[in-house]
């Protein structure tokens, strides 16, 4: 492959402390955290466990059910899931490979297409759209606290209702604290610390999901569950397959921002070939037991409860049993913990540190976006649609420009090569200098497929509100517009005035990720 490689096959030696760093190496653009990794230790099983951690959040759980709201049969809606987690997976490879290869996080990769300056327009758009996520799961993860202490400490009861600050009861604020806490502890332990969690957390979560469903259809009885869970008028074949690429779509865009910045992780991977196994396991195979826990749990509480409940935190309240209260609880916060740690805390603390290495490390990062989560107070906002379509509508419409235009730059432009070095000089004549340090084609890509799919996102609800014209449907396939355009005009702004180098005959300091692993 690369020195990479060979510099992780070396034997240890008995140097005092082993850095990431090399010699030469701006300080502006290089920390130990953002500089190359000297041993990516990750197998297969550690990036199984972080889509474990990724899936089995509350959210995930809600969004899967909440499909069956689209008027789509049941088999339909499994269907649906299990092609757009085929999507995410293929995707996920892509975005994995340059990082995993040059063993840097998504900002870094990212200077070798929009520039060394350049890059920090796409990391502080997904660090944003991360803080904002971080605080809805901290809260979320906070509500299955409340249940647990309103259930086992009766006093409880009066800090949910008479005492509120900011929009959030006294208990709110407590049972959140203690989970901001929590998390930035275990983030303050590093990548390791994470890694050894959720290499737990999705399992555990499995096991208490598995004994909720078989709890359920126990005591409904299998004969009385039906497993055709829509809502309203069942829709005939052909009015329902473009309902299921709506379900599709829905799908890849709630992933769709742990796909962009996979890179912060498939980078600790041992192997390309391990980070894809380990999304083969993660993602479809997965997925798949997901999908059908979620609809069996789901369909055992119509005939248990007397109604459909997706939620898993409610469906957990309406058990009167103090025991699985408490597993329940203390499990989904643990679910949420999981994906906020791996989808919304990593990727601020990478992405602001590269805006500043020199004064922003990782763990400044995370706890930029963690203190950032509190002062939006995601709770007064979190059921506002309005709130929700037109600040993390348009910042998520953004990440599907930001992929299409990494994909382009690494695998067609670039060609899969990339000169790792270059990526940590302010030299005006390195090869990802550019203009000033930012590349114009990969800045005019993303604002020209940005447009359209930020309009389709946010504004196709209040022209359908004015009675202009219906468009809203297009709102669930913003990311595929943004991606589809951000890939298309950036190899188009590329071969009509080239800019990002593919080496092309170079081989010392590039990494070619067109060369097998066996054959470098």
């Amino acid at each position: 492959m690369t020195d990479q490689l060979e510099r992780d096959a070396a034997p240890a030696t008995a140097t005092p402390v082993e850095t990431n760093l090399r010699p030469g190496y701006d300080p502006r653009l290089a920390n130990e955290d953002l500089a190359p990794l000297r041993k990516q230790r990750w197998g297969s099983y550690n990036i199984f466990a972080f889509w474990m951690s990724d899936v089995h959040s509350v959210g995930g759980y809600v969004t899967a059910g909440s499909l069956f709201a689209l008027g789509i049969a049941s088999w339909q809606v499994l269907v649906s899931l299990i092609v757009g987690i085929v999507i995410v997976q293929v995707f996920t490879n892509l975005v994995a490979k340059p990082s995993q290869r040059t063993g840097v996080p998504y900002p870094v990769v990212n200077r070798a297409i929009f520039g060394i300056r350049g890059a920090n327009v796409p990391a502080i758009i997904r660090g944003l759209i991360a803080i904002a996520w971080y605080g809805v799961q901290t809260f979320l993860a906070a509500e299955s606290l409340n249940i647990v202490f309103l259930k086992f400490i009766p006093g409880s009861a009066a800090l949910a209702t008479d005492y509120s600050f900011l929009g959030l009861s006294a208990l709110g604020w407590i049972s959140y604290a203690i989970l901001w806490f929590a998390q930035a502890a275990l983030f303050w332990g590093g990548m390791e610390r994470i890694r050894r969690f959720i290499d737990f957390a999705g399992p555990a979560v499995y096991v208490v999901m598995i004994v909720l469903a078989v709890y359920l259809v126990s005591r409904a009885g299998w004969e009385n569950i039906s497993l055709d869970l829509s809502v309203g008028e069942p829709l005939d074949l052909w009015a329902s397959i473009p309902v299921m690429f709506a379900a599709i779509a829905i799908v890849v865009s709630y992933f769709s921002g742990p796909m962009l910045n996979f890179g912060d992780f498939s980078r600790y991977g041992r192997s390309f070939k391990a980070v894809k196994q380990g999304n083969l396991l993660g993602l479809p195979v997965n997925f798949l037991f997901f999908s059908i826990l979620t609809v069996l749990t789901a369909s055992a509480t119509v005939p248990v409860f007397g109604e459909l409940i997706t939620d898993p935190i409610h469906t957990v309240e309406r058990i009167d049993t103090p025991f699985a209260i408490l597993l329940g609880g203390l499990t989904f916060v643990t679910a949420t913990v999981g994906i906020n740690i791996v989808a919304n805390f990593i990727a601020p603390a990478f992405d602001f540190s590269n805006v500043a290495p020199s004064k922003i490390s990782w763990r400044m990062g995370g706890m930029i976006a963690a203190v950032g989560s509190v002062l939006l107070t995601p709770w007064n906002w979190y059921n506002n649609d309005q709130a929700i379509q037109y600040t993390l509508g348009f910042l998520g419409a953004l990440i599907g420009p930001l992929f299409g235009i990494l994909i382009a730059g690494y695998y067609v432009v670039a060609r899969q090569r990339i000169k790792v070095d270059a990526m940590y000089t302010m030299a005006e004549n390195g090869a990802y200098w550019y203009r000033k340090g930012v590349n114009p084609n990969a800045i005019w890509a993303m604002v020209g497929a940005g447009l359209p799919s930020v309009a389709a996102a946010v504004l196709t609800r209040p022209l359908a509100d004015l009675g202009l014209v219906d468009l809203t449907w297009l709102g669930n396939f913003s990311w595929f517009i943004g991606c589809g355009i951000g890939f298309a005009l950036f190899v188009l702004l590329e071969r009509m005035r080239p800019r990002v180098p593919s080496f092309e005959g170079e081989t010392e300091g590039v990494d070619d990720g067109s060369v097998s692993e066996d054959a470098a």
